[in-house]
């Protein structure tokens, strides 16, 4: 086999939903103010039982009963997330454990926001090499756990769910080369820290550095596919904020593509926001299979990451 594709999708999302207006009667912000900032209208917040890895397994579970696939054809599992509160058994393990997958490989991976895209690659690089043949790559956190909520700048950001993919081995590429990379001396500007661990950031910071530099990496991951900016059906960026989203789209030219915007509804759900957002996108089947998607995640450590891919 030569390269890896997506065989499907799942996302899973709690039953809770958390308005603007409901924010507004916990700290002293109002609907306006929200929207016109970040664009966010709700958000999800999981219930105390529901775990990271619970909504993992939700997530992958709906992925793989699509992907037509046995729990014992997967011999990689990696979950994608900041959040967890546990450090062993990792989520990876804890959701093969749910799933009744047998003997996988099982990997947690933190790059925060862009910690899916990291992920896929891995499980992309991992099956060229003939490690392994099937992978569950999930993204899922409960972000709502670690913030202040009586920070208005955070708490009207964040949401929790999960999204996943089922990535199999392919005789020709569906997966395009990853471009990843990070800003180290920026990576105070988004963070997760402190006991209790609590979630703030430098968002002018974020703002600048997503909507000047990210744009042109963009277009080079396109490059890096051999696929031009106006060929993509969609893209699929981090749902940070609707004010980065839509002006970074419009920089890369992808102007005949669909442009994920779940963030007006979820939030910002960090490693779990690019695959959430994509399936959606696919079970409303708003791309065609086969269709290029680009897919690029970016945020804490500020770091990024972004490929192409085949709609599955």
């Amino acid at each position: 086999m030569t390269g890896s594709r997506l065989l499907a999708l799942g996302h899973y999302q709690p039953a809770k939903v958390l308005t603007n207006n409901d924010l507004a009667e916990l700290v002293d912000t109002d609907d306006a103010w929200i929207s016109s900032r970040v664009g966010i209208r709700t958000r999800r917040v999981a219930a105390p039982d529901e775990t990271v890895d619970a909504m993992a397994a939700a997530a992958a579970a709906k992925a793989l009963a699509t992907s037509g696939l046995a729990p014992d054809d997967i011999d990689l599992v990696l979950v994608a997330t900041c959040t967890a509160t546990d450090r062993s058994p990792n989520m990876a393990a804890r959701v093969a454990a749910r799933l009744g997958i047998p003997a996988a490989a099982t990997m947690d991976v933190n790059v925060v926001c862009a910690g899916f895209t990291h992920a896929l690659a891995t499980a992309d690089h991992t099956i060229r090499a003939g490690a392994a043949r099937n992978a569950l790559v999930i993204g899922a956190e409960k972000f709502t756990g670690v913030v202040d909520w009586t920070d208005r700048s955070t708490c009207v950001l964040v949401g929790d769910g999960a999204g996943a993919a089922v990535v199999t081995a392919a005789a020709e590429p569906e997966i395009g080369p990853v471009l990843w990379g990070s800003v180290p001396e920026m990576g105070d500007a988004v963070r997760i820290e402190g006991e209790p661990a609590l979630f703030s950031q430098a968002g002018q910071a974020v703002y600048r550095w997503a909507t000047t530099q990210l744009p042109a990496v963009a277009r080079e991951v396109c490059e890096r596919a051999g696929v031009r900016p106006e060929e993509l059906a969609g893209v699929v960026l981090h749902q940070a904020n609707l004010r980065i989203i839509e002006p970074v789209a419009e920089r890369i030219g992808a102007v005949n593509a669909v442009i994920a915007r779940d963030v007006v509804e979820s939030g910002n759900t960090a490693a779990a926001s690019v695959p959430l957002a994509f399936s959606k996108l696919v079970e409303r089947r708003e791309v065609p299979s086969g269709a290029p998607v680009l897919l690029f995640g970016f945020g804490g450590n500020l770091s990024y990451a972004g490929q192409v891919v085949r709609c599955p």
